[in-house]
């Protein structure tokens, strides 16, 4: 059994749309969509953005489930220009499992080996990215990824960090964090954007080509992830 997580279903959808007889159930109050690639049985967890929600739910994931391993996957932010929107980044800091001679196999894909950093809140600024990168070394940021490392070393589970960059300090969102995302609610406040775009109307197009960046990045990760179960 292969655990799958994502933080929302905005970066789930595309590799939930490959996967063949799937179905939906409830766990320890979590909701577990269940499915197979190659006769490797798979469970995809939601884990909400952020420490709180997300150390609740990968709690119940893995109370009572035994996993021959984890793959965390998701979106990324680059600290530096030096990623791009669409590559990936297997995050060498918090992945305990070797790939060894199968990574030959992910040659095609634009894969990345470097340090994943979690933060407790989106990065808007370009300035704030660069700093980190200095400080820390690290390649790219998410929010979830060290509680799901720190949760899979204590029942032993491997674990294989994959994220995908959306963002850059080039390539930035288009609407401050804030508005883009609400984390106690976990969702985006629509009414909330709808106003922001009103009163900036030129940032229509950047969240148009944000939009279409997402997407393309959505279905590289996917071919990524299918990819790497087959080879796990």
């Amino acid at each position: 059994m292969i655990a799958v997580t994502f933080a929302l279903p905005a970066e789930s959808a595309e590799f939930l749309r490959r996967l063949r007889d799937k179905s939906a159930r409830e766990r320890n109050g979590v909701r577990i969509i269940r499915s197979e690639i190659d006769d490797r049985a798979i469970e995809v967890l939601h884990t909400g953005v952020g420490e709180k929600v997300c150390r609740q739910r990968i709690g119940k994931l893995l109370q009572d489930q035994h996993f021959d391993c984890l793959i965390s996957a998701g979106f990324a932010g680059a600290l530096t220009d030096d990623l791009k929107v669409g590559d990936l980044l297997l995050a060498e800091n918090f992945s305990t499992i070797d790939l060894g001679e199968k990574w030959s196999s992910f040659s095609s894909l634009p894969i990345h080996l470097g340090d994943l950093l979690t933060v407790p809140a989106l990065l808007d600024s370009p300035e704030k990215r660069n700093q980190l990168a200095l400080t820390s070394g690290a390649a790219a940021v998410d929010m979830e990824t060290e509680f799901i490392a720190r949760a899979c070393a204590t029942k032993a589970i491997p674990m294989l960090s994959l994220r995908i960059i959306s963002d850059t300090p080039r390539e930035l969102f288009p609407a401050p964090a804030k508005v883009l995302f609400d984390i106690e609610r976990q969702q985006t406040k629509i009414l909330k954007l709808a106003a922001h775009l009103l009163a900036h109307p030129t940032r229509v197009p950047q969240l148009v080509r944000f939009a279409r960046r997402i997407a393309s990045a959505r279905k590289t990760l996917a071919t990524a992830l299918m990819k790497l179960v087959r080879e796990l």
